[in-house]
């Protein structure tokens, strides 16, 4: 008799799971990452990543452009792949040519969240601790009770202070535990938090002083940016976190231009991040970025503007990966499913770290961004 193809999958993910956690041990010492970077561009949606503009919501009416022909001079083409190259040529350059893009729907590529609530606290802890939480539920600024991989690393031989986080939403703070995890960040947001807090460049701090913020708990990418490649100069982490959040809030708002701007900025931002560590020797070919969004968006006409529970398909999201122990397999079609659960104990894999031992009800590792015999 056939076997059936849930059972078919179900043991070959079983497999693939033995596979990966035998082989980071034995593996480890070969590997040539010493660095990683995980960038979240909040709210960012896959259909964007590998479709482009969608020409529907380039109009005043349903995506409230100010300015239709610039906006479509700049991002419309008339096909998927050169629209999105014109979006992100970033990733469909460099990361696509030397690198791996998970989440095409349309190709068979699947990548979800597996938290239920398809919203932002509870996606940034999936990804950092490996498997969601019933208890965060809401995007309220409570400490998180769990451990993550950036403070789990933090204490691992090498790694102490050589970990960090940047992010322009304030309850990162919270969700990373800096209380408890005693992690550096900026920006602080509270005093609570001022003792960990990383210095920002004086042009960023007199920005931030002297100019009225657009939203009350989320800071501009631009300042994220240049206080991050600061810090890589300054002090080389060899884990950082990036994320970036004017995606989500121009979503939120209904403004498919600035949307679709905000994510040609953050595919800028990757770019200068990646060329910063390409320059400098604690980096060069040594240096993994892993690239996401921590939730997915809905489709159609208005629920391109949200996500949570309610939205059908907003669990849906995409993975980048970009590295020296990454092969070079581009734009990924009729993958096995991925979740956004496996991108901490893939973190410590690639830092020859086996996180997913020490927190079992994690998600594994992903072994195909890390073996050099994939097909």
């Amino acid at each position: 008799m056939k076997m059936r193809p849930l059972l078919r999958a179900s043991l070959f993910g079983v497999v693939l799971t033995a596979c990966v956690l035998l082989w980071i041990p034995a593996r480890a010492a070969e590997l040539k990452t010493k660095n990683v970077f995980l960038i979240i561009s909040d709210g960012f949606r896959w259909q964007e990543v590998f479709g482009g503009a969608e020409q529907r919501l380039m109009t005043k009416e349903l995506g409230s452009v100010k300015q239709t022909n610039e906006l479509a001079a700049e991002f419309w083409r008339d096909t998927p792949e050169t629209r999105r190259a014109a979006l992100l040529p970033f990733f469909w350059s460099e990361i696509a040519q030397r690198g791996q893009l998970f989440g095409n729907q349309n190709k068979g590529s699947v990548v979800t969240v597996t938290n239920g609530r398809k919203i932002s606290y509870p996606g940034y802890n999936e990804i950092i601790t490996g498997s969601g939480d019933p208890r965060i539920e809401t995007n309220d600024k409570k400490l998180n009770p769990n451990v993550n991989v950036f403070e789990w690393l933090n204490d691992r031989p090498g790694l102490r202070h050589r970990v960090a986080v940047l992010g322009t939403w304030d309850a990162f703070p919270y969700i990373f535990n800096i209380e408890r995890s005693h992690l550096p960040i900026w920006p602080h947001w509270e005093s609570k938090f001022a003792a960990h807090a990383i210095q920002a460049p004086t042009a960023v701090s007199d920005f931030m002083r002297d100019n009225t913020p657009l939203w009350h708990d989320l800071t501009y990418d631009s300042l994220l940016i240049n206080t991050a490649t600061d810090y890589v100069k300054r002090k080389q982490p060899r884990l950082m976190f990036a994320g970036f959040g004017e995606t989500d809030e121009w979503a939120h708002a209904g403004r498919y231009d600035l949307y679709l701007t905000a994510a040609h900025h953050v595919d800028g931002f990757v770019r200068r991040l990646w060329e910063l560590a390409q320059s400098l020797p604690q980096y060069r070919d040594k240096t993994t970025f892993i690239i996401t969004a921590d939730h997915g968006r809905g489709s159609g006409l208005t629920d391109w503007k949200d996500h949570n529970e309610k939205v059908p398909n907003s669990e849906g999201d995409w993975l980048a990966v970009i590295g020296p122990d990454t092969p070079p397999l581009g734009e990924r079609t009729q993958t096995e499913p991925h979740t956004h659960s496996q991108i901490a104990a893939t973190i410590a894999a690639l830092l020859g770290e086996d996180f997913h031992a020490a927190f079992p009800k994690s998600g594994a590792p992903i072994g195909e961004i890390l073996r050099h015999d994939s097909k």
